[in-house]
C-alpha cells in the first residue's frame, strides 16, 4: 500500500518497476558474460555455512539473481521462477559461474600445507542458492546482490522520492561497493560505509597500512578475525598462523571454524596438518579420516592420511590412500614407501627365523627410512633386544612407543601376523615376564588377546604366562615351607615354559644354596645375570655361593660391584671385608692390621704409616695438629665416616708429634686429607668441607 492508501497497481507502479527490472536484468546479463569469461579458470569454493546471526562483509563478484522480492501485502505476479519476502530478512544471492569441482582454493600442499574448503557441488549457472537455516544476511560488495534488513526495516536506497517502494532488482543501479569499515550508516546487519572499496588490497589513507578487501588493516585482521563467525575467514587466519609456525594458535582457530562448519572437509584436513606439526599423530589420523568421510574424493586428505600412516608404519593402508582415486604420491613419498615396505618385509622374515640381530637391524632401518613414529617397530626392536638378553635396552625401546589410541584403520592392520594394537601389548608382556612382574605380564597379554583374539602367537603367550605364573607361585609356597627340593622342581617346570626368565633362575638358585648345592646355585645365578646383568639378588647369591666354594677372588669382585650399587648396605660392606681378609689369607699375606669398622687409628711412626697405607683397599689419612681449631671441628665427622664406610681404613697423624711423617708427605697446612690405595696416593684435599670429604671417601670406597 502507498502512503495515500491506494494500491500500488492503481498508480501504474507495476509497469514502471517491470521496465526498470528488465533494463537492469539486461545490463546484468552483459556483465555476467564478461564475468564468465574472466572467471572460467578460477577455482571454485564451497559456500559459507551461515549459521550465525552476524556475518562480515564478503568482497566477491556476483551475478544478478533472477529472484524478485515482494514488499507489499498485495499479491503481485512475478516473471521470475523464485521469490522471497524482503521483510523476512533472507538473502538474495547472485550466483557466479560454475567452476571445476576438482580444485580446492587456498590449499597448502605437502606436510606444511593447509587446505581450503572443497568445491561446492550441484550449483547451476544463473541460479542462486539460499540456505534455509540461515538467519543473517551476507552483504556482497561490488556485485548485484541485495540483502534486505531484518524485520520490516526498509533498506536505504530502495525508496522512490514519492515514498513508494521499489522492487528488489532496482538495487543493482548502485555502482558503489559496500565496504565494512568505520561508518555508522545501518544497512541490514552491522555498520557499513558506502563506496570506496575497490580492489582486494589498498592503502589506508594517511596511515600507510595495507588493507584487505574487508577494510581491515593487515595487522588488525587476525585480531578481529578471531571473533568472526565466518568459517572461511577463520580458516584464512588459521592458515596464516600455520605458515608462521604458530601451530597451537592455528589449531585453536581451526576448532572455531569447525564448530561453525562441522561438515567442511578441508577444515578437518587443515586441523590434521596442525596436529601433525604438534606430533599428535593419532588425532591427525582421525581428522583425515573425518575429512575423507565427508568428501571421499578429497585427494589432499587421502595423500595426507597416506603420509601419516607411512610414518606410523602402516604401509598397506598408506599405499591404498596414496594411490586412491587413480592418483600417485610424489616421488619422495613413493621412495619412502618402497624403502619402508622393503625393510619391514625383511624384518618379518628375520623374526620368523628367530634371527634377532637381523630383526633388530631391519626394524631400525625401517624406522630411519620413514616409519619414525611406528609403535610396532619400536616394540619389534624391544623384542629383539629382549631375545638378545639386553633387557634395559628392550625397556627403553618399549618406552618410546607412542601413547596413541589407534584409529579404526590402524587397528585393522597386521603386524607380524597379528593386529598392530595387539603386538605392542604382546611385547610388553614378555618384558614384564623377564622382570618377574607376573601380574603385569598377565594383564598385558590379556589386553593383547582382547585386541586380537584370533592370533595364535598371542594365545600361546597367554597360556604360557598363566602356567609360568602358577609354577612360580607354587615354588614360592614350597620355599616358604622349607621344602626346597620340591620348590626346585616347581621352578624348573616354569623354566621349561619360559627359558629366559631370570627370576625363576634366581629363585631356584636360592633353593640350591639352601640344599648346599652351591655349584648348581652358581650356574643358575649366572643364567639369571646373562638375561638381566644388573639383577642384584642374583649377584648377591652368586657372591655367597662363591664364598661357600672359597672362590675368594670371584666373591670379592661380586661384592665390590654390590658396594657400588648399595654403598650404604653394611651387610654388603662386611661381606666384602671378610672376603678380602680370606683372599689375603689364601695368598699368605699378613692380615693382622686389618679390621672392619671401629675407630680412627692413630699412626705415629713412619714404618707403621707406610705399612698401613699399603694394605689392601683404600686408606684415608687425616694430617692434623692438636692446637688447630679446624682439625678439632672436623675430627668428629671423620669418626662418622669411619662407621659409614667400614671397608675403608681411617688413620690420623699428628704432625706436631710425628714431624718425620709430615716431612715425608710434604704436609704444610692442616687439616690435610690424603687417600691411598695399595700404597699409592690417589687423592689429596687441603681444608676440605665435610661434603667434599664424604664425596671423595664414597668414591674410593667402591
Amino acid at each position: 500500500m502507498s502512503h495515500s492508501g491506494k494500491p500500488i497497481s492503481e498508480m501504474g507502479f507495476d509497469s514502471l518497476a517491470d521496465r526498470l527490472r528488465n533494463s537492469l536484468l539486461s545490463s546484468c546479463n552483459i556483465n555476467e558474460e564478461k564475468e564468465e569469461e574472466k572467471n572460467d579458470n578460477k577455482p571454485d569454493f564451497r559456500e559459507l555455512d551461515l549459521g550465525s546471526p552476524v556475518s562480515p562483509l564478503m568482497t566477491r563478484t556476483s551475478r544478478l539473481s533472477t529472484s524478485t522480492t515482494t514488499t507489499t501485502t498485495t499479491t503481485t505476479s512475478s516473471r521470475s521462477s523464485s521469490s522471497s519476502g524482503s521483510g523476512s530478512g533472507r538473502n538474495v544471492l547472485c550466483s557466479g559461474p560454475r567452476r571445476s569441482d576438482s580444485s580446492h582454493s587456498g590449499e597448502l600442499s605437502g606436510s606444511g600445507s593447509v587446505e581450503s574448503s572443497p568445491t561446492a557441488r550441484g550449483l547451476k549457472p544463473g541460479h542462486g542458492r539460499s540456505d534455509s537455516g540461515n538467519t543473517h544476511p551476507l552483504i556482497y560488495s561490488g556485485g548485484c546482490s541485495v540483502t534486505s534488513p531484518v524485520g520490516n526495516a526498509l533498506p536505504a536506497g530502495n525508496i522512490c522520492p514519492s515514498g513508494k517502494i521499489l522492487k528488489t532488482g532496482m538495487a543493482c543501479k548502485s555502482t558503489k561497493t559496500d565496504v565494512l569499515g568505520t561508518g555508522t550508516a545501518n544497512y541490514g546487519h552491522g555498520s557499513i560505509m558506502r563506496g570506496g572499496a575497490g580492489p582486494k588490497s589498498a592503502v589506508d589513507g594517511g596511515s600507510g597500512h595495507t588493507m584487505n578487501s574487508r577494510g581491515f588493516t593487515v595487522g588488525e585482521t587476525v585480531k578481529r578475525g578471531i571473533f568472526t563467525n565466518d568459517s572461511d575467514e577463520l580458516k584464512r587466519i588459521g592458515n596464516e598462523n600455520y605458515k608462521k609456525g604458530n601451530f597451537i594458535e592455528a589449531l585453536s582457530i581451526y576448532d572455531k571454524a569447525i564448530a561453525i562448519s562441522p561438515g567442511n572437509a578441508a577444515l578437518h584436513c587443515n586441523r590434521a596438518a596442525a596436529l601433525m606439526a604438534l606430533n599428535r599423530l593419532g588425532e591427525a589420523v582421525k581428522e583425515c579420516e573425518e575429512a575423507i568421510r565427508l568428501d571421499p574424493s578429497y585427494v589432499r586428505a587421502h595423500q595426507r592420511l597416506g603420509s601419516l600412516l607411512l610414518s606410523l608404519g602402516q604401509v598397506e593402508n598408506a599405499r591404498s590412500h596414496f594411490f586412491s582415486l587413480g592418483h600417485k604420491p610424489d616421488q619422495a613419498e613413493l621412495q619412502k614407501l618402497q624403502a619402508v615396505e622393503k625393510h619391514i618385509s625383511k624384518c618379518t622374515d628375520a623374526r620368523r627365523g628367530r634371527d634377532w640381530k637381523s630383526t633388530l637391524r631391519e626394524a631400525e632401518a625401517a624406522t630411519a627410512s620413514g616409519a619414525d613414529a611406528s609403535p610396532q617397530l619400536f616394540a619389534c626392536r624391544a623384542e629383539a633386544y629382549l631375545k638378545l638378553h639386553k633387557l634395559e635396552d628392550a625397556e627403553l625401546c618399549l618406552s618410546k612407543t607412542n601413547k596413541f589410541e589407534p584409529s579404526a584403520v590402524a587397528c585393522q592392520s597386521n603386524f607380524f601376523g597379528m593386529l598392530s594394537e595387539a603386538y605392542v601389548f604382546f611385547v610388553q608382556a614378555q618384558i614384564e615376564m623377564a622382570r618377574g612382574r607376573f601380574e603385569n605380564a598377565l594383564t598385558s597379554v590379556e589386553r593383547a588377546a582382547q585386541a586380537d583374539p584370533r592370533s595364535t602367537e598371542v594365545s600361546a603367550l597367554l597360556n604360557n604366562v598363566r602356567l609360568v605364573g602358577q609354577a612360580r607361585g607354587r615354588g614360592n609356597n614350597l620355599f616358604k615351607s622349607e621344602r626346597y627340593t620340591e620348590a626346585c622342581a616347581a621352578y624348573g617346570e616354569g623354566l621349561m615354559r619360559d627359558s629366559s626368565n631370570s627370576v625363576l633362575y634366581c629363585n631356584r638358585a636360592a633353593c640350591w644354596y639352601k640344599l648346599g648345592q652351591w655349584e648348581k646355585s652358581l650356574d643358575d645365578c649366572n643364567q639369571a645375570l646373562i638375561i638381566q646383568p644388573n639383577y642384584t639378588k642374583a649377584l648377591l647369591r652368586r657372591a655367597a655361593s662363591n664364598a661357600k666354594l672359597e672362590r675368594w677372588a670371584e666373591a670379592v669382585r661380586d661384592y665390590e660391584v654390590l658396594r657400588r650399587e648399595l654403598p650404604y648396605d653394611n651387610e654388603v660392606a662386611e661381606s666384602l671385608f671378610h672376603a678380602q681378609v680370606a683372599l689375603k689369607k689364601s695368598r699368605g699375606e699378613d692380615v693382622y692390621n686389618m679390621k672392619f669398622g671401629g675407630e680412627v687409628e692413630l699412626v705415629s711412626g713412619l714404618q707403621q704409616f707406610r705399612a698401613a697405607i699399603s694394605s689392601s683397599g683404600a686408606s684415608v689419612v687425616h694430617f692434623k695438629a692438636a692446637s688447630n681449631l679446624q682439625c678439632k671441628q672436623i675430627s668428629p665427622f671423620l669418626d662418622t665416616l669411619c662407621t659409614k664406610f667400614p671397608s675403608i681404613s681411617f688413620l690420623k697423624v699428628d704432625v706436631e708429634e710425628s714431624p718425620i711423617i709430615a716431612t715425608a708427605e710434604n704436609i704444610r697446612i692442616v687439616p690435610t686429607f690424603k687417600i691411598y690405595k695399595n700404597g699409592s696416593r690417589v687423592k689429596e684435599m687441603v681444608c676440605p668441607s665435610p661434603e667434599v670429604l664424604e664425596s671423595s671417601v664414597r668414591h674410593y670406597s667402591i
